[in-house]
């Protein structure tokens, strides 16, 4: 019923996490209707995006620049680390606005089921960055599930030979719950009722 390029892109958008194929072809229809004013600028963008897009080597964020926006941002307070597992918690928490300091992306989380071990994450650049001074505290933001957890009390342990204060996200969000898909309002809580780590 339509071409092999429509259909590719459509095959495409359905891949997209919450698209199917119903969404994904009401989406090729609207961008189709609207070339100039819908189609002809998502390109632009993706072409933009797939032309500069990198990792930051600082955080592990994913940007446009290296090092990103954030690392680069003099108004950030350098004396604060929030650790988190991968880059949607780590835009999460951009999202709220609340947390001042910079950030450091693990990559994932520990998981023996999954065969994720420490040196598949970027824990020793973490140490590194800690080892190096100028941080006061490290926010342990792990999602509230049990590798989460367990990825935070691995963390703690190496992180315990450091002058600095360790501090987790208060256990208000869900058990079970990422941080990807929270509200503004719950991670603004979390945020501000962070504490020690026991």
């Amino acid at each position: 019923m339509s071409s092999p390029e429509i259909d590719a892109l459509t095959q495409a958008l359905a891949r997209l996490p919450g698209l199917g194929p119903r969404s994904a072809r009401r989406a090729v229809l609207h961008l189709i209707k609207r070339r100039e004013t819908g189609l002809m600028p998502l390109l632009r963008a993706l072409e933009g995006v797939a032309e500069n897009l990198s990792t930051c080597q600082t955080c592990g964020n994913v940007d446009t620049r290296n090092p990103c926006g954030i690392c680069n941002d003099p108004r950030r307070d350098s004396r604060q680390l929030c650790v988190v597992e991968d880059v949607p918690d780590l835009w999460a928490l951009e999202r709220s606005r609340l947390f001042p300091g910079r950030f450091h992306v693990l990559g994932g989380r520990l998981s023996a089921l999954e065969g994720v071990r420490p040196e598949d994450l970027t824990i020793d650049a973490l140490v590194a960055r800690v080892a190096n001074g100028g941080i006061d505290e490290v926010v342990l933001a792990m999602n509230a599930t049990l590798e989460g957890q367990t990825t935070a009390h691995y963390l703690a342990e190496r992180l315990e030979r450091f002058p600095v204060r360790l501090s987790q996200l208060a256990h208000g969000l869900p058990v079970g719950g990422e941080l990807d898909y929270l509200d503004e309002g719950t991670l603004a809580q979390a945020l501000r009722a962070r504490r020690p780590m026991a």
